[in-house]
């Protein structure tokens, strides 16, 4: 649980809703009701589509007109918080309740509205050896949760009314927290309203920054991530991990680094894991004293957006003594700068589409 809460801790401040004093304040509500179909990612949970899940997305938002930078720089997007409920038509599966801060982007005349937010859900029915055995999509009552949504959008048609509607994808995890953990994805149809708080009063955007040529040499960045995981056998125990990483970054423009780096994994889980397998597979030649530590190389990309950025990395492990979903492994993530060099992340690493385990870390930008 605490993990969790340190989840919403950092996603709040990550979204930044305290802005300079003076900036325009103008916020908006949308309500979408959406209908749609778990996807069969991974025929484990065929046995629970049955039926197509519905709920509702509510939005508050409040809206940017260039009075930071950054705000010009990515065309004036929304930030705020959201709430899905979704009923998942299984009773086996039951229902999820999720909190989100996210970001709207626009595109063409803002007319197309992207929207990505992330958060934690509530799920009223997760796995119980007992009671639930058949749920292998949750095991834990709360989840990470990611949602997309990709809407034609219209605000203040008529006395501060607006539309939209569109596609939406929402993914339910809890990156290996606790077993099982085969996960769901939703892709939805939805349609709603969006109503301006201030009844369509309109304000002025101003002008955006004009291209700077941002020029910083190579910088080298160290971080220590941590968390709490369980491998894909139930009941065999969650145990601590330490990552601890070293990366070179090279600044491409205002928006966006490269990154060049290596990461050793220390994963006790794999130390249970290891010694399991020795015993239950003798066929596997896997002795219970094998290394279970890894070390991988990775390039990276970030995206810099305001005091936040986004990361994804992709790794392969070049000492790799116990084999585990394979030696290819990629990362996501969200870091908060908290200065110039100081900041703090949420990392989920995975092997394809396998969460091995979500990570809170903290680093310096030398």
């Amino acid at each position: 649980m605490k993990p969790l809460v340190l989840l919403v801790v950092l996603l709040w401040g990550v979204i930044g809703f305290s802005q300079e004093d003076g900036a325009p304040k103008k916020y908006t509500l949308d309500v979408s009701p959406f209908y749609g179909s778990v996807l069969l990612h991974n025929p484990d949970i065929s046995h629970l589509i049955t039926s197509h899940p519905n709920g509702a997305i509510i939005g508050l938002n409040r809206k940017t007109y260039g009075a930071q930078d950054w705000e010009g720089l990515y065309n004036y997007p929304d930030y705020g918080a959201s709430f899905i409920y979704q009923d998942m038509r299984n009773a086996t599966l039951g229902q999820n309740y999720g909190l989100y801060a996210h970001y709207n982007f626009y595109f063409f005349k803002r007319k197309l509205q992207f929207r990505m937010g992330q958060g934690i859900a509530y799920n009223t029915n997760p796995y119980d050896k007992v009671n639930n055995f058949r749920n292998n999509a949750y095991g834990s009552h709360f989840m990470s949760s990611t949602y997309l949504m990709l809407n034609y959008h219209r605000e203040n048609l008529w006395k501060g009314l607006g539309v939209k509607a569109g596609i939406s994808v929402i993914h339910y995890s809890n990156a290996n927290f606790k077993a099982p953990n085969t996960s769901t994805n939703t892709f939805a149809l939805n349609a709603g309203l969006v109503y301006d708080l201030d009844g369509g009063r309109e304000l002025s955007y101003m002008p955006k920054p004009g291209k700077q040529k941002l020029t910083e040499p190579i910088r080298y960045n160290v971080v220590l991530r941590g968390g709490l995981n369980e491998s894909d056998v139930i009941d065999s125990g969650q145990y601590g991990f330490l990552v601890l990483s070293g990366y070179a970054d090279k600044r491409l423009g205002r928006k966006s680094a490269v990154q060049l780096g290596t990461d050793v994994f220390f994963s006790n889980f794999l130390k249970e894991l290891i010694r399991y397998q020795s015993i239950a597979f003798p066929e596997n030649n896997v002795a219970a004293d094998d290394d279970h530590r890894r070390v991988g190389l990775f390039l990276g990309h970030e995206l810099f957006i305001n005091k936040m950025s986004v990361i994804a990395q992709l790794g392969y492990y070049v000492y790799y003594p116990f084999d585990f979903e394979g030696r290819v492994y990629n990362r996501i993530g969200l870091k908060r700068y908290f200065s110039d060099r100081l900041f703090a992340a949420i990392t989920l690493k995975s092997h394809g589409a396998k969460a091995e385990a979500v990570a809170f870390g903290i680093g310096v930008r030398l």
